[in-house]
């Protein structure tokens, strides 16, 4: 474990190389290839803050190092691999976030939200417009 000291150095060297690095956001456009490089990164720097070595993230991932390594590179990686890691970093959370049980359509919301007939509103004058279902 680190103690404070290595902590806030590593930490400070962390949001250095962060700020002076693109971020990358990822979207429907984005190739394969540059999600699994930049996913890759992003494991790392999660392993280093969280204070993990390659080899004792492997072992708690029940994976090989040489594994490891390959999908901190962006390499092509099996789901399997990527769930046993984050697992063992404690971001089960993060799994259940990539196709959550109620996810809902922003657009089956709207229509949820207007699904039945209209009322029809009587008017005092009794005139119908054509339009009340």
């Amino acid at each position: 474990m680190l103690d404070i000291v290595s902590y806030m150095s590593y930490f400070s060297h962390v949001i250095e190389s962060t700020a002076t690095r693109d971020i990358m956001k990822i979207n429907q456009l984005t190739p394969e290839t540059a999600i699994l490089k930049e996913l890759g990164e992003r494991l790392v720097r999660i392993r280093k803050v969280l204070g993990f070595s390659q080899s004792r993230l492997a072992e708690e991932a029940g994976i090989g190092v040489a594994t490891l390594k390959r999908v901190e590179s962006g390499q092509d990686s099996q789901i399997e691999t990527w769930l046993k890691i984050l697992k063992a970093l404690d971001r089960a959370a993060s799994i259940d976030a990539l196709l959550p049980e109620d996810f809902k359509s922003p657009m089956a919301e709207v229509l949820g939200a207007s699904s039945g007939k209209r009322k029809k509103i009587s008017s005092a004058s009794g005139i119908v417009w054509g339009d009340e279902v």
